[in-house]
């Protein structure tokens, strides 16, 4: 029972249980290191079909990432040993262009892969996929429970408009109180299904297929 003043985070239209959409995007970003091309371009497949309805976040996650993805595909690819370019003494290395390339693309499978978990779960899946994932080490102490409550409040950003705060002020705790009455937060965990466990081992299947191939 939650105290007076408590936000619950109750969830109800989610297809996968929170912990195991956690699961599977975790597993997504071990596999995604091992994968080369043909496998990146494999799992941009899986993602537009699983997260349609994520593709204009996903986006936006790439436009705003637009200079770091920049900055590394430049670093990587004129500071990779190798043959130059067009023999050109500017251009970068052929292998660094390879290895850039690669890692931007990867970069930018994770950043899809984010966008399709905050469409899945949202801000009370993310909670209840925490929590139900970081609960066998709970024991206890409530220092997970502490850590759940404030990765809940860093969620709640998400759903503000761009309001012109920028990252010093933030941290400078120059942020906006997002509600003065929390007390408490309760979270309403579901039960796993048959269709949860099976998406997990296909997820699981996928990552030892990753890095064995």
């Amino acid at each position: 029972m939650a105290p007076q003043g408590a936000v619950c985070f109750l969830e109800g239209q989610i297809l996968l249980h929170p912990t195991a959409a956690l699961i599977v995007w975790l597993t997504v970003v071990l596999a995604t290191q091992h994968l080369r091309y043909a496998g990146l371009l494999g799992l941009v497949v899986v993602l537009v079909l699983a997260g349609y309805k994520a593709g204009r976040a996903w986006w936006r996650y790439v436009v705003r990432s637009r200079w770091l993805l920049l900055a590394l595909w430049l670093i990587l690819a004129y500071h990779t040993p190798g043959d130059a370019w067009l023999e050109k003494p500017w251009a970068p290395t052929l292998e660094g262009i390879h290895d850039a390339s690669l890692q931007t693309g990867r970069l930018v499978v994770l950043l899809g892969a984010l966008a399709w978990l905050f469409q899945e779960l949202g801000r009370a899946g993310m909670v209840q996929g925490l929590w139900g994932l970081l609960r066998p080490l709970a024991g206890e102490g409530g220092s997970v429970a502490r850590l759940v409550v404030r990765l809940s409040l860093v969620f709640s950003y998400f759903d503000r408009p761009d309001d012109g705060l920028n990252w010093r002020q933030m941290l400078a705790g120059e942020a906006p109180v997002l509600g003065d009455d929390v007390a408490a937060i309760a979270v309403d965990l579901p039960s796993w299904r048959w269709t949860d466990i099976v998406v997990v081992l296909i997820a699981c299947m996928g990552f030892c297929g990753a890095v064995w191939l």
